[in-house]
């Protein structure tokens, strides 16, 4: 999967969450370990870009998601945790411009986090 292969490729310390390979293909799951998933999102947002902390059925709650507690994460893991959900007509450009923003995003979080440095 383009999406996840080049986020673990490209920004350190990313866990991806669940199965590599048993999952269904237009949805990943993914850690930012030593930042907040919130402040991603809210980023993400800022540059149009659509993302949830949680499940789709928890996506307006700030706990911790059930689902990577669920699996053994811990609540460090479950708060850095970020979903990702592909449409049929995402394309590989915006997958793209996806993965640009995100570092540059990823990369502005880690020098003023208090959690850790990368």
């Amino acid at each position: 999967d383009h999406l996840i292969s080049h986020i673990l490729a490209e920004i350190s310390q990313t866990t991806l969450n669940g199965h590599p390979e048993r999952r269904t293909p237009q949805n990943a799951n993914i850690t930012f370990h030593f930042i907040e998933g919130e402040s991603i999102t809210l980023h993400l947002d800022m540059h149009g870009f659509a993302v949830s902390t949680g499940s789709a059925c928890f996506s307006r709650s700030l706990e911790a998601s059930h689902v990577i507690l669920g699996i053994g994460g811990d609540h460090e893991r479950a708060h850095g945790s970020i979903r990702f959900t592909l449409g049929r007509y995402n394309n590989l450009k915006e997958i793209d411009e996806l993965i640009k923003t995100l570092k540059e995003v990823i990369g502005e979080l880690r020098k003023i986090s208090p959690l850790g440095k990368d």
